[in-house]
């Protein structure tokens, strides 16, 4: 919906002409940090969870915390069925319009559809200024009309049968992953995944309250931890370990709690990751000892000897993570899954000629795709799998149908944390 200028004369309804300065200040400051947010995350400029927790958001009231962080989300997670809906107002529907006409439009139709205590008036009339204000004032009368027609129009009633284009557009989805995802895991699921996608993020249900005094876990999705516990789960008398992209560290510091008196080794090929990381280990005294370097993990020289465990917690494409990093579905490409792949079996690779005779890997991604999980495991070789079920059981977790081929695969919607695939992999 995004690309050149809307080209014509400025209409008498577009009202006054205001200077930015003016149009500027007659917007709330939860949704011009919300415009400047989505601006910079439109232009590759930074990742939303990052910008929301930024000098740009720290100078708001909590309130306007709260709306700037659910309007970002929002309209990111909905950004594919917004355009949509907005197309069909248009009276030039294939017309491309300029990046802050769109978002202006968006954050409009974003809360009329969904934020039913914002009024509709200040959502329409705080949008044309946001046009203003982003230098567009000859769009805002576009604006102003397609966003009275949205709000005037009906919802429109459900299908007895969707295909699979029909919903991942109703659900914000790009649809060549949403098609992936019913050949892989079935519709019933991919539709469970979707749904799951445009929610909030909220607390999961694997793990019970843990009271651990003043040695807190860190506070992470309980998928995330699952791979945790199910590493040290591996190899519980390990003597040194390994977490070999270790970066923000959540997964290092559930290694340290369960394992007392390991030798902990976490690496990361981000120095500013990093930083943050050894920073994080500080807080914690069960942590305090976590050997921190940058290193790549294909090629480790600053990392010594053999490891009993090993924590392969690769980057990957994220698709099981989309509710808490909704621009992902607005980037990635498709020919993207088979560079990171080939990353992926380099690390994976790398990392079992670090291990120790009887010694065991966990390689994990929050991938849903398989070029990153089962292809990149195949093709790795020269290990014996380990049955993860057994692992779950010794954890007391039980999760239906989140076992593959030995392998744990969770799903957002059928389970209840983000999309995780893990494995365990023992040296002879």
């Amino acid at each position: 919906m995004t690309g050149r200028r809307v080209e014509g004369k400025r209409p008498a309804s577009a009202g006054p002409t205001l200077s930015v300065e003016e149009s500027r200040a007659k917007v709330s400051a939860a949704r011009l940090a919300a415009f400047d947010v989505l601006t910079l995350v439109g232009q590759g400029k930074g990742h939303s969870d990052e910008l929301l927790h930024s000098a740009r958001t720290e100078e708001l009231s909590v309130e306007d915390r709260h709306l700037t962080t659910a309007l970002v989300m929002g309209v990111l997670r909905w950004q594919i069925a917004l355009d949509a809906r907005l197309k069909t107002l248009l009276q030039r529907p294939e017309q491309r319009l300029a990046e802050p006409v769109a978002i202006a439009l968006r954050m409009g139709a974003f809360q009329l559809l969904h934020l039913d205590r914002i009024p509709a008036h200040a959502a329409l009339s705080e949008s044309v200024e946001l046009c203003r204000a982003a230098g567009e004032p000859h769009a805002t009368g576009m604006v102003n009309a397609v966003l009275r027609k949205l709000a005037a129009a009906q919802k429109p009633g459900a299908w007895m049968h969707e295909s699979t284009a029909a919903f991942a557009e109703r659900l914000g989805h790009p649809r060549w992953i949403v098609e992936r995802w019913v050949a892989a895991y079935g519709r019933d699921a991919a539709l469970a995944v979707c749904e799951a996608d445009q929610r909030e993020q909220s607390a999961s249900g694997i793990f019970a309250a843990e009271e651990v005094g003043d040695a807190p876990l860190p506070v992470m999705d309980d998928g995330s931890r699952l791979v945790a516990e199910i590493a040290a789960a591996a190899m519980p008398g390990a003597k040194r370990v390994w977490d070999c992209c270790a970066a923000p560290g959540g997964k290092t510091l559930i290694l340290a709690k369960r394992l007392g008196g390991a030798e902990i080794v976490a690496t990361d090929v981000s120095a500013k990751r990093l930083a943050q990381t050894q920073f994080r280990m500080k807080r914690y005294g069960y942590a305090e000892d976590v050997k921190c370097s940058v290193a790549d993990a294909v090629d480790a020289r600053k990392v010594e000897g053999e490891f009993d465990l090993i924590l392969c917690d690769v980057p990957c494409s994220g698709t099981g993570t989309l509710a808490g990093n909704p621009e992902i579905r607005h980037v990635l490409k498709v020919e993207e899954l088979k560079r990171q792949a080939a990353r992926q079996q380099a690390i994976l690779g790398a990392a079992l000629k670090r291990l120790a005779p009887g010694g065991r890997l966990v390689y994990s991604t929050c991938s849903l795709e398989a070029e990153e999980c089962e292809e990149v495991v195949a093709a790795g070789g020269g290990a014996r799998r380990v049955p993860v079920e057994v692992l779950l059981e010794g954890l007391g977790v039980r999760l239906e149908d989140a076992v593959r081929d030995g392998a744990l695969r969770t799903l957002p919607g059928v389970h209840p944390c983000d999309g995780f695939y893990a494995v365990v992999l023992e040296r002879a």
